[in-house]
């Protein structure tokens, strides 16, 4: 009897730490709802979905204000300098300097500003726009051009940097856990 009793309680203990693990750590340690602030001014200023932002971040960075790419990128939403100078140009950041791309407040200004650049572009395509936050906007069109990687000249049908692929299947993954796990956002 007191196996028994014994083993209920494990089983009781494990159930209990899997419902708080799926319900606090997955959310909260996997998938992070950090410089929220931001995130929420600036996806709603350019009409962005907040999930998509934070699963940009989380792709990109991980989260780390301070991360720079081998290839340049910098900051939370990986802002390539030139990117970030001509954004910055655009919608009017005064005295701008590439060391702002580790501030969060402008990175994520202009990460979500070209997202929506991006969109706009490509005809609010979510998988074709994150190909080219990635690999360039001149990659993009010239496999969009290309009847292997493009049926109709307007979609990706499959992407020929493997990097790039990955990145893309990757944010969209992110995306749909942060709808998951967070349906208020």
């Amino acid at each position: 009897m007191k196996k028994s009793k014994c083993l209920i309680g494990i089983i009781i203990f494990v159930i209990a730490v899997s419902v708080v693990y799926r319900a606090y750590v997955v959310p909260n340690v996997l998938y992070p709802v950090r410089y929220d602030e931001y995130v929420e001014k600036y996806a709603t200023d350019y009409n962005i979905d907040k999930k998509l932002v934070f699963a940009v971040i989380k792709a990109e960075s991980g989260f780390d204000k301070n991360d720079r790419s081998k290839t340049g990128a910098r900051g939370l939403m990986q802002i390539m300098p030139e990117t970030g100078i001509w954004a910055a140009d655009i919608i009017g950041i005064d005295d701008f300097s590439l060391d702002m791309l580790y501030d969060e407040d402008t990175n994520i200004r202009i990460g979500c500003w070209y997202l929506r650049y991006l969109l706009d572009m490509y005809d609010g395509k979510l998988e074709t726009s994150l190909a080219a936050y990635n690999a360039g906007c001149g990659n993009v069109n010239k496999w969009l051009a290309d009847s292997k990687y493009s049926s109709d000249g307007e979609t990706l049908d499959n992407i020929p940097y493997k990097e790039t692929d990955g990145y893309v299947e990757k944010t969209v993954k992110y995306m749909s856990a942060y709808e998951k796990y967070y349906k208020e956002l």
